[in-house]
C-alpha cells in the first residue's frame, strides 16, 4: 500500500529517501520523483517507474545554495552569473551548471553540465532539509505522459511501486521551472 507522508512526518520520508526509497513530492508547479542523487540504485529505479532511459539526466533540487555547491565547478562561473543565479533562488529557475567532481556520472546521463535548483516551494524544501541535503527532481510522470499534479494521479501513475507520497500541495505555477544555461544565459526551457 502507498504511503503518504505528511508535512509532520517529513522525518519520516527522509528516512526512506536514506534507505534506498524513491518518493513523490510537491514542487511549484507539480509532482516530482526524487530519490538521493548518491544512491545509484535508487535512481535507476526512478528512471525504472518513469520508464525513461537514463541517458537523459535528472536536476537536483535543494532548500538551499549550500545544498547544491558541492556540485558546481565554481572556478568555471564567472562571478557575475553566480549574482544572476543566487538573485533567481529560491525559485522556480533551475541553472545548468558546469559540474564538479562531485557529481555522480549516473545523475548526468550524457549531458556535461549538471541541472540545479533551489526551490521556493515550502513542502519541497522542508523535506531536502530533513533529508540533510539535495534531492533528485524529475516530474512524477511515465516518460511522455502528463505531469501529476495532485497525489491521486501519482498514485494512479505509480502505485505501490513508489515507496511514499509527501501529501502536500503543489505550488501555483502552471509550467514546471524556467531552465537555463549559467554561462551563456540562454534558455533552455521556458
Amino acid at each position: 500500500m502507498l504511503r503518504y507522508y505528511t508535512l509532520d512526518q517529513l522525518t519520516a520520508a527522509a528516512d526512506a529517501l536514506h534507505r534506498g526509497g524513491v518518493l513523490a513530492y510537491p514542487t511549484e508547479a507539480v509532482f516530482g520523483l526524487g530519490c538521493d542523487p548518491h544512491d545509484r540504485a535508487a535512481l535507476g529505479r526512478l528512471f525504472e517507474l518513469k520508464q525513461r532511459p537514463a541517458t537523459q539526466g535528472v536536476l537536483l533540487i535543494a532548500a538551499e545554495f549550500s545544498q547544491l555547491e558541492q556540485y558546481i565547478d565554481l572556478a568555471n562561473v564567472p562571478r557575475v552569473v553566480m549574482t544572476e543565479v543566487q538573485a533567481s533562488w529560491p525559485g522556480p529557475s533551475t541553472w545548468v551548471f558546469p559540474r564538479s567532481m562531485h557529481v555522480p556520472e549516473w545523475i548526468v546521463g550524457h549531458h556535461t553540465g549538471i541541472a540545479l535548483r533551489v526551490t521556493a516551494h515550502p513542502p519541497a524544501a522542508a523535506l531536502c532539509r530533513a533529508f540533510g541535503g539535495a534531492l533528485v527532481s524529475t516530474s512524477a510522470n511515465p516518460h511522455g505522459a502528463p505531469p501529476a499534479r495532485i497525489t491521486r494521479t501519482v498514485a494512479d501513475y505509480f502505485g505501490d511501486a513508489l515507496d511514499g507520497v509527501v501529501d502536500a500541495a503543489t505550488g501555483d505555477r502552471q509550467a514546471p521551472s524556467t531552465i537555463r544555461d549559467a554561462l551563456s544565459g540562454a534558455i533552455i526551457r521556458a
